[in-house]
């Protein structure tokens, strides 16, 4: 059983940046594939960036070139650097890890980007 339980939201003006942290509570969080997803109401979670057990990266067009996601096994936590923030990527940020049949999710973190 994996908790995952995410920080580091909040308001930020356009073009500023915000650090989202998503520490791992339980074993095996090195063996685990991590994604950051986000959410606005009355719309689907979409998937932003993926970071495997190897450390590969992908990220969803949209934030490419400003996000980079990121982990530190030692700490069980995974990061997500957000930069030029736009006031489209105001969402509810969710962390999510699956090894194998095993999916586990935190509970969101707000982000809100306006001026």
């Amino acid at each position: 059983q994996v908790q995952l339980v995410e920080s580091g939201g909040g308001l930020v003006q356009p073009g500023g940046s915000l650090r989202l942290s998503c520490a791992a509570s339980g074993t095996g969080f090195s063996g685990y594939v991590m994604r950051w997803y986000r959410q606005v109401p009355g719309k689907p979670r979409d998937w932003v960036a993926i970071i495997t057990e190897a450390g590969r990266t992908l990220y969803a067009n949209s934030v490419k070139g400003r996000f980079t996601i990121s982990r530190d096994n030692a700490k069980n936590t995974v990061y997500l650097q957000m930069n030029d923030l736009k006031p489209e990527d105001t969402a509810v940020f969710y962390c999510n890890a699956n090894s194998g049949g095993n999916n586990y999710w935190g509970q969101g973190t707000q982000i809100t980007v306006s001026s």
